[in-house]
């Protein structure tokens, strides 16, 4: 990953405020807490759910991607506003965008010439912010 894409991320992950980071989760009192979502999912998930909750993370357990989610998290942007904000080649956001766009995590709407995408909800750009934010505290 370019030291660019990393510059990107953290520049998206300190616009995370309190409020931002996370509606609908209790008040994080403080690092690496249990917070918990105030609607919690079934506790016994059927095996079709659990997979595709693998699926999903899957999708989203790429450098690339994660920054894409960042990006899509602050604006809709179209694929040439990925290549210049990320630096990373065209044909390659297009790809990862087709992975982001097959687990519904993206959604791309044809403006014109070009296709914008955004998030399909925020619990996945969460997701993401999440993780980043996690592995900061531990550095």
């Amino acid at each position: 990953m370019t030291s660019e894409i990393m510059m990107d991320m953290e520049a998206a992950m300190a616009t995370v405020t309190p409020d931002s980071a996370a509606p609908g989760f209790t008040e994080d009192p403080g690092p690496h807490s249990a917070a918990r979502p105030l609607a919690e999912p079934a506790a016994s998930a059927s095996a079709a759910v659990l997979a595709d909750a693998g699926d999903l993370l899957r999708a989203l357990a790429a450098p690339v991607r994660i920054a894409i989610v960042l990006q899509l998290r602050n604006a809709d942007r179209c694929v040439h506003e990925l290549v210049d904000t990320l630096d990373v080649a065209q044909p390659l956001i297009s790809q990862h965008l087709r992975v982001l766009k097959t687990a519904g995590v993206v959604q791309g709407e044809r403006r014109g010439r070009e296709v914008v995408y955004r998030l399909v909800d925020d619990h996945l750009a969460h997701i993401v912010v999440d993780a980043v934010a996690h592995v900061q505290e531990g550095k």
